[in-house]
């Protein structure tokens, strides 16, 4: 499909006020635009208003730079951060993963079946164990050792990501801590992956520790990436009942499916443009 019959995304964020939904809804009525898609939200804590609306021209003809001017004078007024977006203009997406295989296994699997319309630039690691499930489906791998220099392995990250024009980074199970830095720069650009139960463990072997103390619930949680580790904005949870039947391979088993899936729903929201920051929190459009 060409971009000038191709579903674009306006997203929206201002301060909330009367009258946004139904200004939006006239100007794209008025522009001769088929609406398909519409979500809206007002944080009563915040004073924050969140929209994402997804519309067409059924005729065709659609131009970014006219609808950009004929726009920005409800941007102006309402006072808005808004952005317009492509939906034929693939997300380009580096994806960092250590030894752990189920997550970058999940995700170049829907990437290679279309099921995550993305395109993944590189699969960077710290280890080389990853290489040959990587190369098989025909895309760059590239081992960037950290031990003993890690400043010199993140300005090399920095370079690869710069470099291969990425959007995105997804840490697919990536067992490195980065710096604040790195976290600070690329704020809303960094999703990771972790375990998540009731009660919390941390350190080795969670899943492990998890059946010692017979958990009942155990899941996966993912977040975007802040100088705080592990308490970033969270996009996605995902929780499985487990019970006394299960051994602490099976707690492992159970939990990698949750890593997986809750992974790759986070990916998949960030780059249909469903996810806004609100402060430490975010709001997801769930489709």
């Amino acid at each position: 499909m060409s971009p000038e019959h191709a579903p674009h995304i306006l997203t929206i964020t201002c301060p909330d006020t009367i009258g946004i939904v139904a200004e939006v809804a006239g100007f794209l009525r008025d522009e001769k635009c088929f609406i398909e898609e519409s979500s809206h939200f007002g944080d009563a804590d915040t004073g924050q208003f969140f929209m994402r609306t997804q519309f067409c021209y059924p005729e065709g003809g659609f131009s970014a730079d006219s609808f950009s001017e004929a726009f920005a004078p409800i941007a102006a007024n309402f006072s808005m951060q808004w952005s317009l977006h492509d939906t034929t203009a693939k997300p380009r997406v580096l994806i960092m993963v250590s030894k752990h295989d189920h997550c970058l296994n999940d995700l170049l699997y829907r990437y290679r079946t279309g099921t995550l319309d993305i395109e993944i630039t590189a699969v960077v690691s710290n280890h080389e164990d990853l290489r040959e499930l990587t190369e098989w489906h025909g895309i760059e791998f590239m081992h960037v050792p950290v031990a003993g220099d890690k400043p010199a392995a993140e300005a090399k990250l920095k370079a690869i990501f710069a470099g291969t024009r990425s959007d995105l980074i997804v840490l697919a199970r990536y067992m490195q801590v980065l710096s604040d830095q790195i976290c600070t720069e690329l704020t809303g650009k960094i999703i990771n992956i972790h375990h998540s139960f009731l009660p919390g463990f941390k350190g080795a072997r969670p899943y492990h520790q998890a059946y010692e103390r017979g958990v009942k619930l155990i899941g996966a949680t993912a977040h975007y990436v802040t100088a705080d580790l592990d308490e970033g904005p969270i996009i996605e949870q995902v929780v499985e009942r487990v019970n006394h039947t299960h051994s602490a391979d099976d707690l492992t088993a159970v939990g990698r499916d949750a890593e997986a899936i809750t992974l790759a729903r986070a990916v998949k929201y960030h780059v249909e443009h469903r996810v806004f920051l609100d402060g430490n929190r975010t709001v997801v459009f769930r489709q």
